[in-house]
């Protein structure tokens, strides 16, 4: 479990997302740990690795506290509700059987919503390259910027994808990345990817609080495993932090969104060979279609076998 959680943890410091939707599954999947107790003790190790990365993004004043604000009011009363509504469904085979459903509904819109920011950049990153022609200001490969846009805060559309997205996390602890940062997205799109993972991070800290502390009390938390998955996690999210501006962002993204897609598959009892054969498909067609959405944007069409997310060759961003 600490080895696992070590490399957990490090994809949750690369791309600030897949805590919950990689460990709970990884609990369930290969451990046999019920998926309740995998929820429970995986919650109360994230409230204490989360904030490792969230003080980072504090301290380069990547968040933006008022959107902070505004997500919490709506999730940390519905974190706790979400613990709630799980442990009053009581603990049978058919109360893990749904939690497991939710669970997998869960990380199919985490992956969809990976794939939704990878367009999203590759957008961006094409508007980058046409800066002699006045459309933006900033260059291809220039770094994030470090001071937020100047956004109108939606304080109800925010309160409620807190209130959705601390549901979800209650009951499955998936979400407090994956998810509201997906929502994020679509509400604010003027908020660069460095600042919605600051953004997200921070708020994920009393969120995952909340439910985790709903867990203590009413779910089915075991101290074993969470010491097991801390032990590992700790250590590897403070690695993964380290190196995450060096690591090509893009192919991170990537394979984390197919390890969210082959747990879902897992979570919905899909056969082995189904899945290997889904898997195989995905693994065929997503080059593909990246290939086509490059030529349609006007990018070179094989560069994202050489580029991360800001546009540099990957030896480029060792160096």
């Amino acid at each position: 479990m600490a080895i696992g959680s070590f490399l957990v943890a490090i994809v949750v410091g690369l791309t600030g997302m897949g805590g919950g939707a990689l460990m709970t599954p990884m609990l369930v999947t290969f451990f046999g740990v019920p998926p309740l107790a995998a929820v429970s003790s995986d919650l109360v190790a994230a409230a204490i690795m989360k904030p490792v990365g969230s003080f980072v993004h504090l301290r380069r004043g990547t968040v933006n506290l008022k959107l902070v604000g505004w997500l919490c009011a709506g999730s940390i009363p519905a974190a706790f509700g979400g613990v709630l509504i799980a442990r009053a469904l009581g603990h049978g085979d058919g109360v893990q059987d749904i939690i497991q459903k939710g669970l997998g509904v869960a990380l199919l819109i985490a992956a969809t919503g990976l794939g939704v920011r990878g367009i999203l950049a590759l957008r961006d990153r094409a508007e980058g390259r046409t800066a002699a022609t006045g459309r933006r200001t900033a260059e291809p490969g220039a770094p994030a910027a470090t001071e937020l846009p100047d956004v109108a805060v939606r304080p109800l559309p925010t309160a409620m994808v807190g209130a959705v997205g601390g549901l979800v996390v209650g009951m499955t602890s998936v979400g407090s990345g994956s998810l509201i940062i997906v929502a994020l997205l679509a509400l604010y799109p003027t908020l660069r990817a460095n600042q919605l993972v600051g953004t997200d991070l921070v708020q994920a800290v009393p969120l995952v609080l909340s439910a985790a502390l709903g867990h203590v009390m009413f779910g089915d938390f075991q101290l074993p495993i969470t010491a097991a998955l801390l032990v590992g996690s700790i250590p590897g999210v403070y690695i993964g932090s380290r190196i995450s501006s060096r690591a090509p962002g893009g192919l991170i993204r990537r394979a984390l969104a197919f390890v969210l897609l082959a747990s879902a598959l897992k979570m919905f009892g899909v056969g082995t060979a189904p899945t290997v054969w889904a898997l195989l498909g995905i693994l065929i067609a997503a080059p593909a279609f990246w290939t086509v959405l490059r030529v349609r944007y006007g990018l070179p069409a094989f560069g994202w076998l050489r580029h991360g997310e800001d546009g540099r060759p990957a030896l480029q961003r060792i160096k």
